[in-house]
């Protein structure tokens, strides 16, 4: 029997759309996930005078055993110039990771100093789950089998000389650091973020899981900046749009970059992996980003922008 032409022209569409459909699905999963880049960014949080500084950002490197792109990025990396390296978590995809996590942090030397905080995926191994369940506003969390080697993963960093701020408070230089578990998974305390200093310095928050109450704690105490990944940067973004989900109580046009929480500045890190489960990333591309610090504009009112809202 002979088709219609309207019965011929749906079929041509749906043949499309499913070529288009598997086209997106094979650059996201063969191209964009390992496409890296640095970014750069300025921030003016240092009190006027001060020199600039550059802080290296990484996030949610979610590290495989077998992952040659992602170490020769970081490779790459390491030879960047960098004051100081902040890691908002996620370093571990697997538990068999542990050495290649170890060995490309290694390599970094920046010159005051490193700083890491965990995230969910460093203590927990992380299991196939459906996509659909992150469209959920109250998705529970499944009960965990398989753990990450998260106490051998900090043994390591801090035999490195680096600082693991697990809701815990810190100094590198003059710098004032306060660093808090994980909110995804119920493991902060926000009274890390009551500073110890005279707030006379820098201050800059780090947490994996950018949740409005944690930054809701750095902002009220004082923090100048804010650290932060976990949202990949929705991961999947619509050009035009941006991203579809977060995975956190985050605004979603908050999910990556730089913008304003209260008086302190956030910056979410895009980070450079994803879940081994869900290898694919769309208008999202993985990434670092140094943010060069810089003083704070004077207002002619004598005060300065740091005190601006969004």
């Amino acid at each position: 029997m002979r088709r219609s032409p309207a019965t011929q022209l749906a079929g041509l569409v749906t043949g499309a759309v499913a070529t288009a459909g598997t086209a997106c699905v094979a650059y996201g999963m063969l191209v964009e996930r390992n496409w890296y880049r640095l970014g750069r960014e300025r921030v003016p949080v240092l009190p006027s005078g001060r020199p600039s500084l550059d802080l290296l950002h990484l996030s949610d490197l979610h590290m495989v055993a077998d992952d040659p792109a992602k170490q020769q990025f970081l490779a790459r990396l390491a030879a960047v110039p960098a004051d100081l390296l902040v890691v908002t978590g996620d370093m571990l995809g697997e538990p068999r990771a542990l050495e290649q996590v170890l060995d490309a942090l290694g390599r970094f030397r920046p010159r005051i100093g490193a700083v890491a905080v965990l995230g969910s995926n460093d203590y927990y191994a992380p299991r196939p789950m459906s996509y659909a369940a992150y469209f959920r506003p109250r998705r529970k969390l499944r009960r965990v089998v398989r753990r990450n080697p998260y106490r051998e993963l900090v043994a390591g960093l801090e035999g490195m000389g680096w600082l693991v701020l697990s809701n815990a408070r810190g100094t590198l230089g003059d710098v004032e650091l306060a660093g808090m578990d994980d909110p995804h998974i119920h493991r902060e305390d926000l009274a890390v973020a009551v500073p110890g200093g005279d707030g006379h310095g820098l201050r800059i928050g780090v947490v994996h899981s950018p949740y409005r109450r944690s930054l809701d704690a750095f902002a009220r105490n004082g923090y100048q900046l804010v650290l932060a990944g976990h949202t990949h940067g929705g991961q999947v973004r619509l050009p035009g749009y941006g991203a579809l989900v977060d995975n956190c109580d985050l605004p979603l046009d908050q999910a990556r970059g730089l913008s304003r929480w209260g008086a302190s500045w956030l910056h979410v890190s895009a980070g450079l992996g994803t879940s081994k489960y869900a290898p694919f990333r769309f208008a999202c591309r993985p990434e670092a980003t140094v943010l060069t610090l810089t003083a704070r504009a004077e207002r002619p009112d004598g005060g300065n922008d740091s005190a601006r809202t969004r």
